[in-house]
């Protein structure tokens, strides 16, 4: 059975390309649930509703999480609610504090 710190540690490979830094850290996912039939339900945000990289890392999130044993198919839903809100290490990581 797949787990899911193996699925984490793929999502962890996914950089944001407008942040250069990964989707699991920033806080991109919201939902990770790994089915016995091998499907991986991944619920996640962007950074802003009109994100021109969403297409791509929907993308490289499936093909990264994919590549998992065990995994046979990867659902990624996008959700905006609630809306991304990055953490404190984040800002201070951007220099927003």
């Amino acid at each position: 059975m797949v787990e899911r710190e193996q699925v984490i540690d793929a999502l962890k490979e996914v950089e944001d390309p407008e942040l250069f830094l990964d989707i699991w850290f920033i806080g991109l996912i919201y939902r990770v649930e790994i089915k016995e039939d091998g499907l991986v339900e991944i619920d996640m945000t962007f950074t802003t509703p009109m994100c021109p990289a969403g297409p791509s890392l929907i993308e490289e999130v499936k093909t990264k999480v994919s590549e998992i044993d065990g995994v046979k198919e990867v659902d990624v839903q996008i959700v905006f609610e609630p809306p991304w809100e990055p953490s404190e290490d984040v800002k201070a990581m951007l220099g927003m504090i």
